[in-house]
């Protein structure tokens, strides 16, 4: 018979729509402080996920139970246990846990997540809590010796499929109302995910007779 586990449970992510209402409002200089909260806290959610999940593959977890820490070896096979309250798995149902789950990254988007974490629970001004949510979901995955941008971290924290994610940040409501910072951020986004039509653009405005090869 299957031994059963107390597995960990991780952070879903962020409903879409949620973010779109947010994003609609603010254009319109009407930032909603409860669905900045609850945008804020649920992106907050996933990003500890995303830490814990990346710790996990490191060897270091947290029990499910009571959050202790949890040491393991390098076989998948072993037993875990925690010492604080008994909890016992093995590494390869943990592991099956986060497993296509959009909960791995490179180091510089657990930098991202983990400066989130750190911030926003001490934010009070609500613009300021805006542009944290607003560089969090722009972030980039990147290439780790060119320093490219690779893909966009918000797949890891937004829930739908990669083009749909790109096509949802791409048009995000922007205004005249919108927290000073957030057409900029938009922008910059733009630019890094479609760099051949930015620099198209960009050739477009040249003077007449200027190389720009």
């Amino acid at each position: 018979m299957k031994e059963a586990y107390i597995l960990p449970v991780w952070a879903p992510r962020v409903k879409p729509f949620l973010i779109r209402r947010l994003y609609e409002g603010d254009a319109q200089g009407l930032l909603d402080p409860d669905l900045l909260d609850e945008v804020g806290w649920a992106l907050y959610s996933r990003c500890d996920s995303f830490l814990l999940a990346a710790e996990a593959n490191r060897g270091r977890l947290r029990c499910p139970v009571c959050q202790a820490p949890v040491l393991r070896e390098a076989q998948p096979k072993e037993k875990l246990h925690c010492t604080a309250c008994g909890w016992e798995c093995t590494f390869q149902a943990y592991l099956k846990t986060f497993k296509n789950q959009q909960l791995d990254g490179g180091p510089e988007v657990a930098a991202l997540f983990r400066e989130y974490t750190q911030k926003f629970p001490k934010g009070e001004d609500p613009a300021a809590k805006m542009l944290l949510i607003d560089g969090l979901i722009h972030g980039f995955h990147h290439f780790l010796l060119s320093g490219r941008t690779r893909r966009p971290a918000g797949i890891n924290l937004i829930s739908d499929h990669l083009e749909f994610v790109v096509d949802f940040l791409d048009h995000l409501s922007v205004g005249p109302g919108s927290t000073s910072g957030v057409q900029e951020t938009q922008a910059a986004w733009r630019e890094k995910i479609h760099p051949a039509s930015s620099k198209k653009n960009k050739a477009k405005k040249k003077p007449a007779g200027i190389d720009v090869g």
